[in-house]
């Protein structure tokens, strides 16, 4: 072939050369290689292990392991064909007790990956590949389903009646191998997302060194328990058919029904000198309304106050108390969670334009920091009269939808287009049905005027807010940038808000008629 190519060189043929190399390459990579595309799947595990003792040479491995499982069950193996047992558990770790170093681990996955697949092809048996580049794929053409899975209040309900509401069967302290009641808390409140410097386990090495554990046992002894191959959890379809409990009844670990936020500064919150009321808190209310308490509390289940103190605390990496509650790019924040729920399609045409534009008064923050009625209502036991003042305030002024105009003529481009028959009344009464079943939305808006807000942004909540042309009569004026004139103003507001509630009407003649 060398002397072909040599030949060819001669005659320039070029293009032909180029087509021989790319066959030779194509082949011997044929001759080297069994590497194979994966089909996506819930079951690829990456193995990265090296990675706790230093940067990898080479690329991480993608690994189907349910699909190893299958081959393994058809030759009459499981767990222990690649994992140890310690104490009658599974070891998460691949065919070794630990890794010592990152030779070890290396050689130990080495060793017996590369080797069953050498034993399998000698038996003439389907098998994976030997060769290096076939598993540390640089580019890798994976697709993973692979989805998190969580304990949510149904799982954890339906575990903890499997036990007879024995919760040191899980909640036992791994340190101390001790549990106490009225004092539990989760997994991450010792195991992060790695290895720690303190050689604890990750989370999810932890938590599948308990759960499959758990449910293998289980099965052996024939009682109804969850699943143990990665599909069972981490499979979309298969979360989407994890039987739910509903209503859940309530976590019972003496937490309080209400309680009034406070600084944890004892001389502070008992002197009153704060510079804001305390937030009466309706514990109970919003552990009805989410799917788990990790949705507020990070590791543990402490109060806020515990770790965000008002300097912050290494405990909090310095979110002071203030900030863990009114950071809007935190969903575990009091401001940032409802900032999500005003995402929602419903909100998001009146309070995306409101986020942009930074637009908040004081009037928000005491729908929160609510004025109490008497000086004993900053006793922590009259968090519940704030609480039910607050239910009261939801029957505020309330303007009659009946008594708005229907339609209003909009004239001001009728050079080009005939008026527009802005559907006014429509308009609202949409927007006041799809806020009537959102407890939190029914609360900010108790006086129907701020839903006129959405569009009359500059006006009081009344049922005779200004007119557009009030202030954007005049044409534009680079001096003003946030005032455009009329048709701007219309053009900015009512597209933006169709774009950001999806509402597909934002073509010219949606709402003009051309002018005959």
């Amino acid at each position: 072939m060398v002397n072909y190519a040599k030949t060819l060189l001669k005659r320039h043929n070029l293009v032909v050369l180029i087509v021989i190399l790319f066959v030779a390459v194509a082949v011997a990579k044929g001759i080297e290689s069994t590497s194979v595309r994966l089909p996506p799947g819930s079951d690829m595990i990456r193995i990265d292990v090296m990675k706790t003792f230093g940067d990898l040479e080479r690329p991480e491995v993608f690994f189907p392991h349910d699909r190893h499982t299958d081959a393994i069950e058809k030759t009459g193996g499981d767990c222990k064909t690649c994992h140890k047992i310690k104490e009658d558990k599974v070891l998460q770790t691949f065919m070794a007790y630990q890794y010592t170093n990152g030779k070890d681990a290396m050689d130990t996955f080495h060793d017996n990956c590369i080797g069953c697949h050498k034993d399998n092809t000698t038996r003439n048996q389907k098998t994976g590949p030997v060769a290096c580049a076939d598993c540390h794929d640089p580019d890798p053409q994976v697709l993973s389903s692979r989805t998190p899975m969580g304990m949510d209040n149904s799982l954890h309900y339906r575990h903890l009646t499997a036990y007879d509401k024995k919760c040191e069967v899980c909640h036992t302290d791994c340190k101390t191998d001790t549990y106490k009641k009225g004092e539990e808390t989760t997994c991450r409140h010792c195991h992060e997302k790695k290895l720690s410097e303190n050689n604890v386990i990750s989370l999810e090495q932890a938590v599948h060194d308990v759960c499959i554990n758990c449910h293998i046992a289980r099965t052996a002894e024939k009682k109804e328990t969850g699943p143990f191959r990665c599909g069972g959890c981490h499979d979309p379809l298969a979360q989407k058919g994890i039987e739910k409990i509903f209503p859940v009844p309530r976590l019972e670990r003496n937490q309080p029904d209400v309680v009034n936020m406070k600084t944890g500064n004892r001389e502070l919150d008992e002197s009153g000198k704060n510079r804001m009321n305390f937030v009466s808190f309706n514990h109970k209310g919003h552990e009805k309304d989410n799917d788990t308490c990790r949705v507020c509390h990070h590791q543990t289940m402490s109060a806020c106050n515990t770790c965000h103190t008002l300097e912050g605390s290494m405990e909090s990496k310095g979110v002071s108390l203030e900030q863990a509650m009114h950071k809007m790019d935190r969903d575990q924040s009091c401001a940032g969670c409802h900032q999500k729920m005003q995402d929602d399609i419903d909100c998001a045409g009146c309070h995306s334009f409101f986020s942009k534009t930074g637009k908040s008064d004081n009037a928000s923050c005491l729908m929160c920091h609510t004025q109490p009625l008497t000086d004993e209502a900053l006793d922590e036991n009259a968090a519940a009269i704030i609480i039910e003042q607050r239910a009261r305030a939801t029957q505020a002024k309330r303007i009659d939808i009946k008594n708005i105009p229907e339609t209003i003529i909009l004239k001001d481009l009728v050079d080009t287009y005939e008026p527009v028959n802005f559907p006014h009344g429509k308009i609202v009464n949409t927007i006041a049905r799809n806020i009537k079943e959102n407890k939190l939305a029914q609360y900010f808006h108790a006086d129907t005027g701020t839903l006129c807000l959405g569009c009359h942004h500059h006006s009081p909540a009344t049922d005779t807010p200004s007119r557009c042309k009030s202030c954007h009569g005049k044409p534009f004026n680079g001096n003003t940038m946030d005032r455009p004139g009329i048709m701007g103003a219309y053009h900015i507001q009512c597209m933006g808000c169709h774009t950001r509630m999806k509402i597909d009407q934002v073509g010219c003649t949606d709402c003009h008629k051309e002018k005959q």
